[in-house]
Protein backbone atom coordinates (compact mmCIF):
# COMPACT_ATOMS: atom_id res chain seq x y z
CA UNK A 1 0.00 0.00 0.00
CA UNK A 2 1.46 3.34 -0.99
CA UNK A 3 1.91 6.24 1.40
CA UNK A 4 -0.94 8.01 -0.30
CA UNK A 5 -3.38 5.36 0.87
CA UNK A 6 -2.29 5.05 4.49
CA UNK A 7 -5.05 5.33 7.04
CA UNK A 8 -3.92 8.78 8.20
CA UNK A 9 -3.96 10.24 4.70
CA UNK A 10 -7.32 8.68 3.84
CA UNK A 11 -8.85 10.07 7.03
CA UNK A 12 -7.55 13.57 6.27
CA UNK A 13 -8.87 13.53 2.70
CA UNK A 14 -12.19 12.13 3.84
CA UNK A 15 -12.62 14.87 6.44
CA UNK A 16 -11.93 17.73 4.03
CA UNK A 17 -13.99 16.14 1.27
CA UNK A 18 -16.95 16.01 3.65
CA UNK A 19 -16.27 19.57 4.80
CA UNK A 20 -16.32 20.73 1.18
CA UNK A 21 -19.61 18.88 0.64
CA UNK A 22 -21.20 20.58 3.64
CA UNK A 23 -19.83 23.95 2.50
CA UNK A 24 -21.40 23.58 -0.94
CA UNK A 25 -24.73 22.44 0.48
CA UNK A 26 -24.93 25.25 3.03
CA UNK A 27 -23.89 27.88 0.48
CA UNK A 28 -26.49 26.78 -2.06
CA UNK A 29 -29.15 26.50 0.63
CA UNK A 30 -28.55 30.14 1.63
CA UNK A 31 -28.31 31.73 -1.82
CA UNK A 32 -31.55 30.06 -2.90
CA UNK A 33 -33.28 32.55 -0.58
CA UNK A 34 -31.93 35.86 -1.96
CA UNK A 35 -33.47 38.03 0.76
CA UNK A 36 -31.37 36.17 3.33
CA UNK A 37 -28.27 37.40 1.53
CA UNK A 38 -29.52 40.89 0.66
CA UNK A 39 -30.59 41.62 4.23
CA UNK A 40 -27.02 41.23 5.47
CA UNK A 41 -25.72 43.43 2.64
CA UNK A 42 -28.15 46.34 2.85
CA UNK A 43 -28.02 47.49 6.48
CA UNK A 44 -24.24 48.18 6.65
CA UNK A 45 -24.33 49.77 3.17
CA UNK A 46 -27.26 52.01 4.13
CA UNK A 47 -25.51 52.97 7.37
CA UNK A 48 -22.48 53.97 5.31
CA UNK A 49 -24.62 56.11 3.01
CA UNK A 50 -26.63 57.81 5.77
CA UNK A 51 -24.04 58.31 8.52
CA UNK A 52 -20.61 58.42 6.86
CA UNK A 53 -20.90 59.76 3.31
CA UNK A 54 -22.78 62.98 4.30
CA UNK A 55 -20.14 63.86 6.93
CA UNK A 56 -17.42 65.68 5.03
CA UNK A 57 -15.07 65.59 8.02
CA UNK A 58 -15.16 61.77 7.89
CA UNK A 59 -15.76 61.02 4.21
CA UNK A 60 -13.15 63.59 3.14
CA UNK A 61 -10.41 62.17 5.35
CA UNK A 62 -8.72 59.06 3.85
CA UNK A 63 -7.88 57.52 7.22
CA UNK A 64 -11.24 58.27 8.87
CA UNK A 65 -13.14 57.02 5.81
CA UNK A 66 -11.12 53.78 5.65
CA UNK A 67 -11.70 53.30 9.38
CA UNK A 68 -15.47 53.76 8.92
CA UNK A 69 -15.50 51.19 6.10
CA UNK A 70 -13.57 48.73 8.29
CA UNK A 71 -15.87 49.26 11.30
CA UNK A 72 -19.08 48.83 9.32
CA UNK A 73 -17.50 45.90 7.49
CA UNK A 74 -16.98 44.17 10.82
CA UNK A 75 -20.59 44.91 11.74
CA UNK A 76 -21.65 43.20 8.51
CA UNK A 77 -19.55 40.20 9.53
CA UNK A 78 -21.09 40.06 13.00
CA UNK A 79 -24.62 40.45 11.66
CA UNK A 80 -24.19 37.78 8.98
CA UNK A 81 -22.56 35.35 11.40
CA UNK A 82 -25.01 35.73 14.27
CA UNK A 83 -28.21 35.84 12.24
CA UNK A 84 -27.20 33.20 9.69
CA UNK A 85 -25.95 30.75 12.28
CA UNK A 86 -27.68 31.78 15.50
CA UNK A 87 -31.07 31.80 13.83
CA UNK A 88 -30.26 29.53 10.87
CA UNK A 89 -28.93 26.64 12.96
CA UNK A 90 -31.91 26.89 15.32
CA UNK A 91 -34.27 26.67 12.34
CA UNK A 92 -32.31 23.74 10.87
CA UNK A 93 -32.73 21.81 14.11
CA UNK A 94 -36.50 21.98 13.72
CA UNK A 95 -36.37 20.25 10.32
CA UNK A 96 -36.75 16.43 10.06
CA UNK A 97 -33.64 16.25 7.85
CA UNK A 98 -31.34 17.61 10.57
CA UNK A 99 -31.37 14.58 12.91
CA UNK A 100 -30.70 12.33 9.93
CA UNK A 101 -27.61 14.32 8.90
CA UNK A 102 -26.32 14.41 12.46
CA UNK A 103 -26.76 10.64 12.85
CA UNK A 104 -24.42 9.91 9.92
CA UNK A 105 -21.01 8.42 10.84
CA UNK A 106 -19.05 11.45 9.54
CA UNK A 107 -19.34 13.20 12.91
CA UNK A 108 -19.88 16.90 13.65
CA UNK A 109 -16.43 18.12 12.53
CA UNK A 110 -16.98 18.46 8.75
CA UNK A 111 -20.34 20.14 9.21
CA UNK A 112 -18.93 22.69 11.64
CA UNK A 113 -15.93 23.39 9.39
CA UNK A 114 -18.34 23.86 6.48
CA UNK A 115 -20.35 26.37 8.51
CA UNK A 116 -17.25 28.35 9.51
CA UNK A 117 -16.01 28.53 5.91
CA UNK A 118 -19.48 29.44 4.65
CA UNK A 119 -19.60 32.22 7.24
CA UNK A 120 -16.29 33.56 5.95
CA UNK A 121 -17.64 33.63 2.38
CA UNK A 122 -20.76 35.57 3.32
CA UNK A 123 -18.63 37.90 5.43
CA UNK A 124 -16.79 38.85 2.25
CA UNK A 125 -20.11 39.38 0.46
CA UNK A 126 -21.18 41.84 3.16
CA UNK A 127 -17.99 43.86 2.81
CA UNK A 128 -18.10 44.27 -0.99
CA UNK A 129 -20.83 47.01 -1.04
CA UNK A 130 -18.98 48.94 1.66
CA UNK A 131 -15.74 48.84 -0.31
CA UNK A 132 -17.55 50.11 -3.41
CA UNK A 133 -19.25 52.93 -1.49
CA UNK A 134 -15.99 53.91 0.16
CA UNK A 135 -14.23 53.93 -3.20
CA UNK A 136 -16.92 55.90 -5.07
CA UNK A 137 -18.21 58.34 -2.44
CA UNK A 138 -15.40 58.91 0.07
CA UNK A 139 -11.68 59.63 0.08
CA UNK A 140 -10.87 56.23 1.57
CA UNK A 141 -7.73 54.88 -0.07
CA UNK A 142 -5.87 51.62 0.49
CA UNK A 143 -2.95 50.03 -1.26
CA UNK A 144 -3.30 46.55 -2.80
CA UNK A 145 -1.28 45.15 0.09
CA UNK A 146 -3.57 46.81 2.65
CA UNK A 147 -6.66 45.54 0.82
CA UNK A 148 -5.31 42.00 0.84
CA UNK A 149 -4.41 42.34 4.51
CA UNK A 150 -7.94 43.61 5.26
CA UNK A 151 -9.59 40.71 3.42
CA UNK A 152 -7.37 38.19 5.20
CA UNK A 153 -8.05 39.82 8.57
CA UNK A 154 -11.82 39.92 8.12
CA UNK A 155 -11.84 36.22 7.24
CA UNK A 156 -10.02 35.46 10.49
CA UNK A 157 -12.15 37.85 12.53
CA UNK A 158 -15.36 36.20 11.27
CA UNK A 159 -14.50 32.85 12.90
CA UNK A 160 -15.38 33.64 16.55
CA UNK A 161 -18.72 35.19 15.56
CA UNK A 162 -19.65 32.18 13.43
CA UNK A 163 -18.82 29.96 16.41
CA UNK A 164 -20.90 32.15 18.71
CA UNK A 165 -23.83 31.93 16.29
CA UNK A 166 -23.49 28.15 16.18
CA UNK A 167 -23.45 28.00 19.97
CA UNK A 168 -26.66 30.04 20.16
CA UNK A 169 -28.33 28.05 17.38
CA UNK A 170 -27.62 24.69 19.01
CA UNK A 171 -28.73 25.93 22.44
CA UNK A 172 -32.24 27.21 21.81
CA UNK A 173 -35.24 27.26 19.52
CA UNK A 174 -35.61 29.67 16.59
CA UNK A 175 -38.13 31.78 18.52
CA UNK A 176 -35.68 32.21 21.37
CA UNK A 177 -32.58 32.58 19.17
CA UNK A 178 -33.89 35.66 17.32
CA UNK A 179 -34.19 38.00 20.35
CA UNK A 180 -31.00 36.61 21.87
CA UNK A 181 -29.05 37.39 18.71
CA UNK A 182 -30.48 40.92 18.65
CA UNK A 183 -29.65 41.48 22.31
CA UNK A 184 -26.07 40.29 21.78
CA UNK A 185 -25.35 41.91 18.40
CA UNK A 186 -26.08 45.58 19.01
CA UNK A 187 -24.47 45.97 22.45
CA UNK A 188 -21.36 44.18 21.14
CA UNK A 189 -21.29 46.42 18.08
CA UNK A 190 -21.64 49.59 20.16
CA UNK A 191 -19.14 48.52 22.81
CA UNK A 192 -16.69 47.48 20.12
CA UNK A 193 -16.63 50.92 18.52
CA UNK A 194 -18.37 49.88 15.31
CA UNK A 195 -20.88 52.77 15.46
CA UNK A 196 -18.88 55.39 17.34
CA UNK A 197 -15.07 55.75 17.35
CA UNK A 198 -13.62 54.38 20.59
CA UNK A 199 -11.75 57.67 20.97
CA UNK A 200 -15.08 59.21 22.01
CA UNK A 201 -15.61 56.66 24.80
CA UNK A 202 -15.10 57.58 28.46
CA UNK A 203 -12.19 55.76 30.08
CA UNK A 204 -14.40 53.19 31.87
CA UNK A 205 -16.20 52.27 28.65
CA UNK A 206 -12.95 52.13 26.72
CA UNK A 207 -11.59 49.62 29.24
CA UNK A 208 -14.65 47.41 28.80
CA UNK A 209 -14.46 47.85 25.04
CA UNK A 210 -10.89 46.56 24.84
CA UNK A 211 -12.05 43.24 26.32
CA UNK A 212 -14.77 42.64 23.71
CA UNK A 213 -14.27 40.53 20.57
CA UNK A 214 -15.78 43.28 18.40
CA UNK A 215 -13.25 45.87 19.58
CA UNK A 216 -10.38 43.42 19.13
CA UNK A 217 -11.56 42.56 15.63
CA UNK A 218 -12.09 46.23 14.77
CA UNK A 219 -8.63 47.24 15.95
CA UNK A 220 -6.96 44.47 13.94
CA UNK A 221 -9.00 45.28 10.84
CA UNK A 222 -8.40 49.04 11.07
CA UNK A 223 -4.68 48.44 11.51
CA UNK A 224 -4.67 46.20 8.44
CA UNK A 225 -6.40 48.68 6.12
CA UNK A 226 -4.73 51.86 7.38
CA UNK A 227 -1.24 50.56 8.06
CA UNK A 228 -1.46 51.63 11.70
CA UNK A 229 -0.75 49.67 14.87
CA UNK A 230 -3.32 47.65 16.78
CA UNK A 231 -3.26 47.51 20.60
CA UNK A 232 -1.16 44.64 21.90
CA UNK A 233 -4.23 43.16 23.59
CA UNK A 234 -6.27 42.83 20.38
CA UNK A 235 -4.94 39.50 19.10
CA UNK A 236 -4.90 37.70 22.51
CA UNK A 237 -8.43 38.95 23.27
CA UNK A 238 -9.76 37.76 19.92
CA UNK A 239 -7.98 34.40 20.26
CA UNK A 240 -9.39 33.95 23.76
CA UNK A 241 -12.95 34.64 22.63
CA UNK A 242 -12.47 32.29 19.69
CA UNK A 243 -11.48 29.44 22.00
CA UNK A 244 -14.40 30.24 24.33
CA UNK A 245 -16.95 30.37 21.52
CA UNK A 246 -15.57 27.16 20.00
CA UNK A 247 -16.03 25.43 23.35
CA UNK A 248 -19.56 26.84 23.56
CA UNK A 249 -20.41 25.58 20.06
CA UNK A 250 -19.08 22.07 20.78
CA UNK A 251 -20.80 21.92 24.18
CA UNK A 252 -24.13 23.11 22.75
CA UNK A 253 -23.90 20.62 19.88
CA UNK A 254 -23.18 17.67 22.17
CA UNK A 255 -25.83 18.75 24.67
CA UNK A 256 -28.45 19.00 21.94
CA UNK A 257 -27.39 15.65 20.50
CA UNK A 258 -27.71 13.99 23.90
CA UNK A 259 -31.16 15.46 24.49
CA UNK A 260 -32.71 14.68 21.07
CA UNK A 261 -31.05 11.39 20.09
CA UNK A 262 -28.11 9.14 20.94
Amino acid sequence: MSAETTSGTVALRSFWALSWLHLRYQFLETVRVPIAVLGNLLFPAMSMFFFVVPQESVAGNPVFAATAVASLGLFAVCSASLFTYGLGVAEDRQLPFDPFVRSLPAGPGPRMVGRVLNGAIFSLFGVVPLILIGWLFTEATVTPVQLLAGVTTILGVSVPFVLLGMGIGHSMSAKAALPVVQVILFPLAFAGGLFLPPQLFPSWLDGISLATPTRAGRDLLVAAVTGGDAPGTALPVLAGWTVLFAALAVWAYRRDEGRRFR
